[in-house]
């Protein structure tokens, strides 16, 4: 008596016919996977998951009206248990990080060989995350990029206290992303003025180079850290490179008065 197979059912979303067909073919050829259902928007997914109950759902990331991250996000709200495999042209990490961060299990390019697709699909099926090897490098490096950069905001946060009101002040610009000729501009000051600004921060601050400084200067205008200083109050205290905190608001003359001469 011949066994039988017990089949894994899989949904497919992707807005191009001829895409769903390529894929369909390779999963039916597989004997212990079979193609319950094909859609071609995020909706028609939502809903063909509530009638046909997959074990697993292959989304294209650009769908219309509605992205794939966006309804796995959903999806994943409400079938939390549901596996998703996304599958997209582009193989920037960024939009692996995304898809896993909205409950993918797994990011696999249309670029990749039929074997290759058969491979995620049992690999995601199994309960583990499938990332190509060039992806999931990419994604390492981004991982650990952001994990020291939490580590540098959080030594900065403690060593802020040392900067002049005028350093803070060119440190929020530079989050906000002026230039250091924007800045010059708006501080009515030489741009050497402000270089040497930022100067005194990357030291002040124990970053390794300016574009570190820029890195956590963003991070902390993000995360909404801004001080008054930039809101208008008066300036009352010297502009000079060197000069330390006087205590007082030291921001720029308004535009009314003529620029107050550099500290060189």
């Amino acid at each position: 008596m011949e066994e039988t197979i017990e089949k894994r059912r899989v949904l497919l979303v992707d807005d191009h016919p001829i895409v769903r067909r390529g894929l369909a073919e390779v999963i039916q050829r597989t004997p212990d996977l079979e193609v319950v259902g094909e859609v071609s928007d995020a909706e028609s997914a939502l809903n063909a998951v509530e009638s046909l109950h997959p074990d697993l759902v292959i989304a294209d990331i650009t769908l219309p009206t509605m992205n794939g991250i966006e309804m796995t996000r959903i999806l994943h709200e409400r079938h939390p248990l549901m596996p998703v495999l996304m599958v997209s042209m582009h193989e920037e990490s960024l939009y692996a990080e995304r898809a896993l961060r909205a409950g993918a299990r797994g990011y696999i390019t249309k670029l990749e060989p039929p074997d290759s697709m058969i491979k995620a699909i049992r690999q995601v099926l199994s309960g583990n995350i499938h990332l190509n090897g060039r992806t999931a490098a990419k994604l390492s490096a981004t991982e650990d990029g952001e994990r020291r950069l939490k580590q540098t905001y959080s030594r900065t946060i403690a060593r802020m206290p040392s900067l002049t009101n005028r350093e803070l002040e060119v440190f929020e610009y530079i989050g906000m992303g002026l230039t250091i000729r924007e800045i010059a501009d708006r501080l009515k000051r030489r741009a050497k003025t402000v270089e040497a600004h930022r100067n005194n921060i990357v030291g002040k601050l124990g970053l390794s180079s300016s574009a570190t400084l820029r890195e956590v200067s963003t991070l902390w205008v993000s995360n909404g850290r801004r001080t008054n200083l930039l809101d208008g109050a008066n300036a009352t205290s010297t502009d000079g490179a060197q000069a330390e905190d006087s205590g007082q608001p030291d921001i720029a003359a308004p535009a009314s008065q003529p620029p107050e001469p550099d500290d060189q």
